[in-house]
């Protein structure tokens, strides 16, 4: 059989495993503690996901104003940052479901904006996500459930230790993937600007 990505069926039989209980073939099973597992699934990866990584981040994306000059936010976005540079009449932020300008107090923008670029973190299906982020949040969801549904300090222990190596091989493919340097890091852009941009 060939070995593929990470399944959600995969992931809930996973949590389910972590008590003890028998795997499902199917995410309509009926079972009461395979519903309980997919619910703490879903929201741990809401939850990570909600943290903005480079997998599920849309750079510079447009948004433009209705009929009744309001911009409506998608169900999936789950965090919004400006792309462009704030200006008296425009300062972007999400209020509710729909983008609000501080800078005129209003859920309402002037004829003049045509779009609006924004930064969005969205919300991804399970199987979009990379295969790290998969095992990640299936771990944590895990030792969730398990805490949960038997609550006991034995396993919360072992499975804590495996969501912390795969939260470190998580942020270890992040990395990777934005290509970070130790002076993406603040501290050291602070040491480095101290010094005219001498490195000792």
């Amino acid at each position: 059989m060939a070995l593929t990505a990470t399944t959600k069926l995969e992931a809930v039989n996973t949590l389910l495993s972590s008590i003890g209980e028998a795997p499902v073939n199917s995410l309509t099973s009926g079972l009461v503690d395979a519903e309980l597992a997919e619910t703490i699934l879903d929201s741990t990866s809401r939850e990570v996901q909600s943290q903005g990584w480079s997998f599920n981040t849309d750079l510079k994306k447009s948004f433009t104003p209705d009929s009744t000059n309001q911009i409506n936010i998608p169900d999936n976005v789950l965090r919004l940052d400006m792309a462009q540079d704030r200006t008296a009449t425009l300062d972007v932020v999400q209020r509710g479901s729909r983008l609000y300008n501080r800078a005129t107090n209003s859920f309402f923008f002037s004829t003049d904006v045509t779009e609006v670029s924004m930064n969005a973190v969205v919300l991804l299906d399970f199987t979009d996500l990379p295969e790290a982020a998969r095992r990640y949040i299936t771990l944590k969801a895990a030792r969730v459930f398990q805490d949960r549904v038997v609550g006991s300090a034995e396993l919360h222990g072992y499975q804590q230790r495996d969501e912390l190596l795969a939260k470190v091989e998580l942020d270890d493919a992040e990395g990777q993937v934005n290509d970070n340097t130790i002076f993406d890091n603040l501290s050291v852009y602070y040491i480095v600007d101290r010094l005219g941009g001498r490195v000792l």
